[in-house]
């Protein structure tokens, strides 16, 4: 069992910072692809930004040069350090990974509980 737990989200005022954090716990043996992703409501949930495991990072025009992903492997931790943020940046924002278990050959997506971000003044 798997188990991805953000934390950080809340109300911030337009222009202002949030950093998100998410923890990875469980019978992990690797993960590949972190990811951050977001649905504010009556919409998709929509990508915000990824890094795989060698670092590589991919990131969507609305929140390219305001938002910036990382991960610690060792913590299996991933954070989204979100600067400069717009009212639209408002949803709930969840936590993806691509995780191997120990004794499983497949990575299998997970999904963290999501939490919510706020920008309004």
């Amino acid at each position: 069992q798997v188990q991805l737990v953000e934390s950080g989200g809340g109300l911030v005022q337009p222009g202002g910072s949030l950093r998100l954090s998410c923890a990875a716990s469980g019978s992990i043996f690797s993960i590949n692809t972190m990811g951050w992703y977001r649905q504010a409501p009556g919409k998709q949930r929509e990508l915000v930004a990824t890094v795989t495991s060698a670092g590589s990072t991919n990131y969507p025009d609305s929140v390219k040069g305001r938002f910036t992903i990382s991960r610690d492997i060792a913590l299996n931790t991933v954070y989204l350090q979100m600067n400069s943020l717009k009212p639209e940046d408002t949803a709930v924002y969840y936590c993806n990974a691509g995780v191997r278990v120990h004794g499983g050959y497949r990575y299998l997506e997970v999904w963290g509980q999501g939490t919510l971000v706020t920008v309004s003044s």
